[in-house]
């Protein structure tokens, strides 16, 4: 299974990923941001503190909102 190995913030809701597979590139969660867990990430101070966490392979943010390593792969935006 491929994982997320690194995350940094781009800008907006836009971030630069890198997978276990070496892909890499940009991915724009903002149409994603709905619901009880994400509606927090729409406010820029707290969408930034997204982290890689290790053990699930995966972006994860401090109130404990994650994306599918799977879902952001076949989504983001690769890097030429």
């Amino acid at each position: 299974m491929v994982g997320v190995k690194e995350v940094r913030y781009v800008s907006g809701y836009t971030i630069w990923l890198r997978f276990s597979d070496g892909t890499e590139g940009e991915i724009d969660l903002s149409t994603e941001l709905w619901g009880p867990v994400f509606e927090p990430l729409c406010e820029f101070d707290t969408f930034r503190k997204v982290v890689v966490n290790d053990d699930l392979r995966t972006i994860v943010w401090p109130n404990g909102a994650d994306f599918a390593p799977e879902f952001l792969r076949s989504e983001v935006k690769v890097s030429t």
